[in-house]
């Protein structure tokens, strides 16, 4: 069984979903943001949460400025940039894209939460849908519609702050072995481009084991892309501790690549890690669309796509 339960909490509309493994909240007045994702029967919070309470500065604000916590959509861009080509040549794209800033229309029917917001700078339809298809599963369906006569390219990233602790570990498909940086505090992994082996990135700079998470007291923060489009479209966290997994599993045909966001308190004070499956490659939608790794919808044209959690226990990672 299961259900979903609409509230009013400190001004904000919140829909609950609810079976007898999970239990998800979303903030549809702040960008359909996920604020908590839980496992019920070990009542374990999986997402980040604020320090002072949920916000953000509003349509095309900083990111920055926001709450850092839950779980944002990111779309059309990740990176503030121009869109390059015609007819939007030039057109700023704003800092995450347009609609984790914006509130979305929700609603439930027949088990199913739907969610749907339209950009603003450009012509455009996007949803998600909300489903439990087992108990330990939930599954959002994407959709979007180009509603303009010309071709429209993106870039969609999923950005869960994952709660964690130290000595934790990330999961991912065995044959991945090369990230490419998109973001190193301080350098640690030199800039945006550099390529390094995974899961030990430099034999140079230590113990490096970007596979394990670090301590909060490491002061680091960096995002990087596995190289080159991927095998099985996988990602998990893992802790060894209580034998708790939380893995996400999606189409590689239609989501072909995968980063990762570690921030061990070097930004922000912060301590969470992202694992975000992404629609392009490296955070800049013009890059991508430069070097031929940004999705692309034809004109009038829908492009689909679905993100599964699954939460369980193992005996080893």
């Amino acid at each position: 069984m299961f259900f979903w339960k609409r509230q009013r909490i400190e001004g904000y509309e919140r829909w609950t979903g609810l079976n007898s493994m999970m239990q998800i909240t979303i903030a549809p007045e702040l960008g359909s943001k996920v604020i908590s994702l839980k496992n019920v029967r070990t009542g374990r919070e999986w997402l980040a949460q604020p320090d002072q309470g949920y916000g953000n500065g509003g349509y095309a604000s900083s990111f920055a400025a926001s709450d850092g916590s839950g779980w944002d959509e990111i779309f059309p861009t990740v990176n503030g940039c121009n869109y390059p080509t015609f007819p939007w040549q030039g057109v700023e794209l704003p800092d995450h894209g347009e609609v984790w800033s914006l509130p979305w229309q929700t609603s439930a029917q027949d088990g199913k939460l739907r969610c749907e917001v339209h950009g603003i700078r450009f012509p455009y339809h996007l949803s998600k849908t909300y489903s439990f298809t087992e108990e330990e599963r939930l599954r959002i369906d994407y959709r979007v519609r180009n509603l303009s006569p010309f071709p429209f390219s993106f870039l969609w990233a999923a950005h869960p702050l994952f709660r964690v602790k130290e000595g934790m570990e990330m999961i991912v498909p065995s044959e991945l072995n090369k990230i490419v940086v998109s973001y190193s505090q301080n350098r640690r992994l030199g800039e945006m481009g550099d390529a390094h082996f995974w899961p030990n990135p430099c034999m140079d700079a230590g113990e490096i084991r970007l596979d394990r998470i670090e301590s909060e007291a490491a002061r680091t923060a960096e995002k990087f892309y596995f190289q080159g489009e991927l095998p099985e479209g996988r990602a998990a966290l893992y802790d060894p501790g209580t034998k708790e997994r939380l893995t996400l599993l999606f189409p590689k045909e239609k989501v072909p690549y995968l980063s990762i966001w570690a921030n061990y308190g070097g930004y922000r004070n912060q301590y969470h890690v992202a694992l975000e499956p992404a629609t392009g490659f490296l955070d800049d939608l013009s890059y991508a669309m430069e070097h031929g790794q940004a999705a692309i919808i034809k004109e009038h044209g829908t492009y689909h796509w679905f993100l599964e959690i699954e939460m369980s226990l193992a005996d080893q990672a």
